[in-house]
């Protein structure tokens, strides 16, 4: 299995404002917006055959266009190439929201593999209390944290997770070394279901993570710790989730 970083394909346009302002945007504004949009992927290809060469089950992540909106977006592709699933970003973090759309509870899902429940949180959705908990309640053991969030403070927010979620997490940073959208420092972790890191962080240069995984381990975890099970109090806390798919326009069949 490998794990791309958020929007690798498409890029992460760190630092730009595309000519946005409270009440203004500017047609120069309008023309990096229509590059970055141009840049942007309507199907998946590409990753569908880069992980049927490999053999291997790929989460990518990607700019994704559909219509005139885009999207930050993973995709889970299987060793045949064939699109298992995907995940939109449901909360862009701050002037994210100018250029990307919000996604909604209906990729918020779990993946079957060979080797467990694969899932993704991407960058800040990972300090969304209630994603993470939508996560967990299906079972999630092999969770994907795609981000460009370099800063010392993901680390431990990995292990947490791993932590409260008795699971494995595969946490892909961007490196980017400098140019015209600035330098991102990187940072990639995996972690196992009672928080040690077993790989990295690997910072400050371009790398592939390397390690093996028993699943077998999530299960030893949730012995004394499942908040979505037996560590929850259902009589106090509930969660609601909808996973219907919130289309602008639907058709009326008669």
């Amino acid at each position: 299995m490998l794990v791309f970083p958020e929007a690798l394909i498409g890029g992460y346009p760190k630092g730009m404002d595309f000519g946005a302002r409270v009440g203004q945007r500017t047609q120069e504004g309008r023309m990096a917006f229509r590059r970055y949009a141009e840049g942007a992927v309507s199907d998946f290809a590409p990753l569908e055959e880069i992980a049927r060469e490999a053999g291997l089950w790929l989460v990518g992540g990607v700019i994704e266009r559909d219509g005139g909106t885009l999207y930050c977006t993973v995709t889970y592709h299987g060793p045949d190439g064939v699109l298992a699933g995907k995940h939109r970003k449901v909360m862009p973090t701050g002037s994210e929201r100018l250029i990307w759309g919000f996604g909604d509870g209906s990729t918020l899902g779990v993946v079957e593999t060979p080797w467990g429940k694969l899932g993704s949180a991407i960058c800040w959705e990972n300090y969304m209390p209630q994603l993470r908990l939508a996560l967990y309640g299906q079972g999630v053991q092999l969770y994907c944290a795609p981000t460009v969030d370099e800063r010392d403070t993901w680390l431990p927010t990995m292990r947490h997770i791993a932590v409260e979620g008795r699971c494995f997490v595969l946490s892909a940073v961007q490196f980017v070394a400098g140019g015209e959208w600035g330098a991102i420092a990187g940072g990639s972790v995996i972690v196992d279901p009672m928080g040690v890191v077993v790989a990295g962080p690997l910072r400050d240069g371009e790398g592939l993570l390397m390690a093996d995984i028993d699943v077998g381990r999530t299960v030893e975890g949730k012995f004394d710790l499942d908040v979505a099970g037996h560590y929850a109090r259902p009589d106090l806390f509930r969660l609601l989730v909808n996973t219907k798919a919130q289309a602008a326009v639907d058709k009326l069949e008669e």
